[in-house]
């Protein structure tokens, strides 16, 4: 490793001791991924900063050794905002800064500065083996789903966390809409979505927001602006995740073609047990005639037609809750049912980021996980898994 490598060794080892860990990959790849996004000098910067928002006095206080002055340390700070590094929250005027993750955080930010060479990096660390256990192993998810609100009945009683509308109505703004990088990638990759062709899907709120427009990605919105794209979303299909938070800090709109949440979703034996959703979908085969339209509109393959007009049957273990399949049924046959115990997130991200950094897994904890893991692909037979790139 020569010196330049350990000045992103460094970052790493940091970025990795907080909420949402950064662990080494064997193939180098985490390395390449920090390279796109900060130059060593930025680099050095951002291993001295926290995933708590502080001010450049503060900061200034801690890199003094590295900045000749406050003024020198914001420029910095601005250009690897710019390059979706870290995060921002202006409050009275002021900026004050924060680590950000890799996922939910700098791999978003990275919209506007795709490159095939940072996708090949991106993939190769997100496919290994550690980066997975990290990812898997958080003790709450950082996104959760909420259903499609035409698929919601009165008797639900719904949560104002469990609904967009409420979600929107409750947020502080600003709003931000921008477009899916997952969907940008697939593009890159020759590929289409297959549920919209519509690419301002994703909502940013509140610091999120400040965030995406200081860096120049995304284009603000209203309230009602906000509320009608997101309706948008629920009409073409996709599968409203936003932050496992009661106030939202975005909301993503997903599809199982081209989402990295889905798609991991799906590769999962019971992606249920690292999933935050207080519904599931369920069957009256009574009046199911066996059409097919729920298979086709699910987008993590929970709802199955066995063969032409039999009744649909839904895999408790696999379903979201999105209700999608409830929309678009023409018969009526399926409903959203609560499930017993309501899982309520935390308040907001600096609650959660809290909780996951004082819950972290230790070795034994992943090596456990790891068990689960082949026990459940033992038990399902679903070895998509294993499928992934090493």
């Amino acid at each position: 490793m020569n010196a330049e490598d350990r000045i992103y060794e460094r970052l790493r080892r940091h970025l990795d001791r907080q909420a949402i860990g950064f662990p080494a990959s064997r193939n180098g790849a985490h390395l390449r991924v920090l390279r796109h996004i900060f130059t060593p000098d930025e680099a050095r910067i951002a291993a001295h900063m926290s995933d708590r928002y502080e001010s450049i006095g503060t900061l200034y206080a801690r890199v003094r050794h590295l900045v000749a002055s406050p003024d020198e340390l914001g420029k910095i700070l601005d250009r690897i905002l710019k390059k979706g590094g870290i995060e921002v929250k202006v409050e009275d005027g002021h900026r004050t800064y924060a680590n950000a993750p890799l996922v939910v955080g700098m791999y978003e930010l990275q919209i506007g500065r795709l490159t095939p060479e940072f996708v090949d990096a991106f993939k190769a660390y997100t496919s290994s083996a550690r980066f997975g256990l990290e990812f898997l192993g958080t003790a709450l998810p950082q996104m959760r789903t909420i259903p499609v609100e035409r698929s919601i009945q009165p008797r639900h009683n719904v949560a104002t966390f469990d609904e967009a509308t409420a979600l929107l109505a409750r947020a502080s703004g600003p709003f931000v809409i921008l477009e899916c990088i997952c969907r940008k990638k697939k593009r890159m990759e020759g590929e289409s979505c297959r549920c919209t062709d519509r690419r301002e899907t994703c909502l940013g709120i509140g610091s999120i927001a400040q965030t995406v427009l200081l860096s120049g990605n995304g284009r603000a919105v209203s309230r009602d602006e906000a509320l009608a794209i997101i309706r948008a979303n629920q009409k073409d299909g996709l599968v409203l995740q936003p932050s496992n938070t009661e106030e939202a800090a975005f909301i993503c709109s997903c599809c199982g073609c081209c989402c990295g949440m889905l798609g991991l979703h799906r590769s999962l034996p019971t992606p249920v047990d690292f999933w935050t959703s207080n519904y599931l979908a369920r069957v009256d085969q009574a009046i199911c005639n066996g059409c097919g339209i729920c298979q086709r509109r699910c987008q993590v393959g929970a709802v199955v037609v066995a063969a032409p007009q039999m009744p649909a049957s839904v895999d408790e273990k696999r379903c979201l809750g999105c209700g999608q399949c409830v929309e678009s049924c023409p018969q009526q046959a399926l409903v959203l049912c609560k499930k017993r115990i309501e899982i309520k997130p935390p308040p907001n991200r600096e609650n959660l980021y809290a909780f996951l950094k004082s819950h972290r897994k230790g070795p034994l904890e992943k090596a456990a996980l790891v068990g689960k893991l082949a026990i459940d692909i033992l038990r399902t037979g679903n070895a998509n898994l294993l499928k992934k790139e090493p």
